[in-house]
């Protein structure tokens, strides 16, 4: 990100002149219900009288390439190259209000909006314009930020002399027309990420790289298992620390110091007294406990009658996965300044905002007095929506009176996360006599219904979630999990998703046709039709058995508003139950590409990191107690385990642009397991596919055949 404005919003105009586009309506707010964006509409889109445009957003950059995406909606629509655009990301002083940055909303949600208010920009400067030269609006082009007359090039003037010597301040109404696919000279290119430099030549900062003057380093106490609580300190020791300032406040024990190993030796000085919780749960009795604690039953999608319909087979399955740590490559980290009665916080975080206001209420402040910067972020997939960090270091920060960074380790990391809930779902589903899927009953627990609606054509339909997720019930308050639980990369998803293609898959094998055919059969809509088949074709899918212990497998999934198609190749070693992934192809319909190597980018991304939750991923865990706690026990996806990748991007133009970051990792841990059932005929109904787990259902498949 370049360097903040270092003004107030109601500043800027006064200070610079120019042309300010407000941004007067939340694009989230009308379809979630969140609230709108306040009455002084504090939002805007800047050009600056030296020609340069200063664009402020709500959202982030994680590595997702919003930065570059945004900067490029803005260009397209201003007329003018991206090169002379200024990125402002996640400042609550000087952006506009947002939820945050999750869901792939940023292209989708916040794209078009801003792409409005570029183009509001650009016809009240091509208005001026035509005051300027004496001409109609209409004999007016725009390149490269130059207003000229059509057939008089000669006669005209940039945009950052119009706004030298004007004050303009426009208001964005809903219905600006857009440039379309075949105008754009900007969307749809694949220009260099504006955030590479920095990041390969290490001048990127994040939060835990800030420093301020005066500034310590804070280590907070926890307890040693979730549900505990510490009931005594003994700080005498670490007192005695020269440097060291110890703080006990209500639940905050923590110690500081300039060097931040002396504030971590000050901490473990610290002796403390606490109550531990004896749940009996652990990864394999979860599931048991979901079916029996989560009764909140919600209907995700109903049609016909799947509870009495009638089938000539019906076939009944369950399926598990189990909690998946975010392990972003930055663990969570804030700088706080508390001073005369303001915060300023530079948080690691997804939603600057709603950490805004958390803060503001932890320490008893209005709104307006708290300022969350939000630096480059090292991974998030979700993980980063939750800021515990920033509210630790704001807390201490007023407790001291001096600047304080909290920057937690790897193993706080793994205690504080918002895990990807485990899940389980159970499947009911009847083939007719001419093998069609005559009913489909689906039940999910802790999933929720991200991903659970059925879009093949099946008349009988029942798909119900059971105990939500933390972030739409109170489900750690209900007992269903035993430690807190949040989004993870397309949350609920990669489960449901996992489930539903497994089971068209033994649908398609008990039917004894080709699992690619048998999904083409229950397919009337054109837009999955069109990347099973870009998937099919560029994977080369062949309907013969296969030789040996090769295999493939298909998965397809609708997320973000994109629909994909994954097919995966894979050898399995029948003696030690290793799982190779030879070869992926995806294709995606996104929409509208804004930039088509970005989108590629976090295909790959996504599969990539979807190879984490299909082989190795799961959480140990004994009641309240983490037991992975670094990655010697908690195995991330490793390079030599990456296979070639191959990403076809499905043209769309009719579509605006949807989103990119999640759809494919829904699509692979049920791509590669229906390619392991391919292979050997033997299907793992839990995820991860431990070597374990695959041996086990070599085994039970093998037992079924003899028997």
């Amino acid at each position: 990100m370049t360097a903040i404005l270092q003004t107030s919003r109601r500043g800027v105009l006064s200070l610079f002149g120019g042309v300010v586009v407000f941004f007067g309506l939340n694009p989230l707010a009308k379809s979630q219900g969140w609230p709108p964006y306040p009455s002084d509409f504090h939002a805007y889109l800047l050009v600056n009288p030296n020609g340069r445009i200063t664009v402020f957003s709500g959202k982030i950059e994680m590595g997702q390439g919003v930065l570059t995406s945004q900067a490029q909606m803005a260009a397209e629509e201003l007329g003018v190259e991206v090169a002379s655009i200024d990125m402002i990301l996640g400042d609550t002083d000087k952006c506009p209000w947002d939820m945050g940055t999750f869901g792939s909303l940023t292209t989708r949600m916040f794209g078009p909006h801003l792409r409005a208010a570029a183009a509001k920009a650009r016809s009240v400067l091509v208005g001026l314009a035509a005051k300027r030269l004496g001409a109609d609006p209409e004999a007016l082009a725009v390149n490269n930020g130059v207003v000229f007359v059509k057939t008089d090039p000669q006669r005209k003037v940039s945009y950052g002399s119009l706004a030298s010597d004007v004050h303009v301040a426009e208001s964005v109404s809903a219905d600006v027309p857009l440039r379309t696919p075949a105008e754009f000279t900007v969307m749809g290119k694949s220009i260099k990420r504006l955030d590479g430099v920095a990041k390969v030549t290490g001048g990127a900062k994040y939060a835990a790289d800030l420093r301020l003057p005066g500034m310590l380093y804070a280590h907070v106490l926890h307890p040693a298992v979730h549900g505990g609580k510490i009931v005594s300190a003994d700080m005498s020791a670490a007192e005695k620390i020269p440097g060291a300032v110890v703080v006990k406040r209500d639940d905050l024990i923590a110690a500081l110091h300039a060097d931040p190993q002396i504030a971590a030796n000050a901490a473990a000085k610290i002796i403390v007294q606490q109550t531990t919780t004896s749940w009996p749960l652990d990864p394999d009795n979860i599931f048991a406990h979901f079916e029996k604690v989560a009764t909140e039953v919600k209907v995700v999608q109903s049609r016909g009658d799947a509870a009495n319909a009638k089938a000539a087979r019906t076939f009944e399955a369950a399926y598990y996965k189990g909690y998946v740590a975010h392990s972003p490559l930055e663990p969570h980290a804030a700088l706080a300044d508390v001073k005369d009665g303001r915060a300023t916080v530079w948080a690691s975080t997804q939603t600057p905002f709603p950490v805004r206001d958390q803060i503001a209420e932890t320490l008893k402040l209005d709104k307006s007095r708290v300022r969350v910067v939000t630096p480059f972020l090292g991974g998030g997939f979700g993980g980063k929506s939750a800021s515990l960090q920033a509210i630790q270091a704001a807390r201490l920060s007023q407790i001291v009176g001096r600047p304080v960074q909290v920057a937690w380790t790897r193993e706080e990391e793994f205690y504080y996360d918002t895990f990807d809930p485990a899940a389980a779902a159970k499947i009911r589903a009847g083939l007719s006599a001419d093998n069609k899927i005559a009913f489909w009953d689906y039940d999910v627990y802790a999933a929720a219904g991200r991903g659970a609606s059925l879009f093949y054509d099946v008349p009988n339909v029942r798909v119900r979630s059971l105990g939500g997720m933390s972030f739409e019930l109170d489900a750690a308050k209900a007992g269903l999990h035993p430690f807190a639980v949040g989004p993870w990369r397309a949350p609920g998803a990669n489960m449901n998703v996992f489930a539903i293609e497994s089971q068209i898959d033994m649908l398609a094998a008990a039917a004894k046709t080709d699992p690619v055919a048998f999904r083409f059969a229950h397919l009337s809509d054109a837009r999955f039709r069109n990347v099973l088949k870009a998937c099919a074709d560029r994977f080369g899918w062949r309907s013969a058995a296969r030789a040996g212990a090769q295999g493939q497998g298909v998965a397809l999934s609708s997320d973000a508003g994109s629909v994909v198609a994954t097919m995966a190749d894979v050898k399995v070693d029948r003696a030690t139950g290793e799982v190779k992934v030879e070869r992926i192809v995806s294709a995606i319909d996104a929409g509208q590409i804004v930039n088509p190597e970005g989108a590629r980018m976090q295909c790959e991304g996504g599969l990539t990191q979807g190879l984490g939750y299909t082989f190795s991923e799961e959480l140990r865990f004994k009641g309240g107690e983490i037991l992975d706690t670094n990655f010697d026990t908690y195995e991330l996806p490793r390079f030599s385990r990456v296979p070639p990748i191959e990403i076809v991007l499905v043209k769309n133009d009719a579509l605006a642009p949807q989103g990119v970051g999640e759809p494919s990792i829904t699509t692979t841990g049920a791509a590669i397991a229906n390619a392991v059932f391919d292979a050997t005929g033997a299907r793992v109904n839990r995820l991860p596919l431990t070597r374990a787990r695959v041996l086990a259902a070599l085994a039970e498949s093998e037992k079924t055949r003899s028997g």
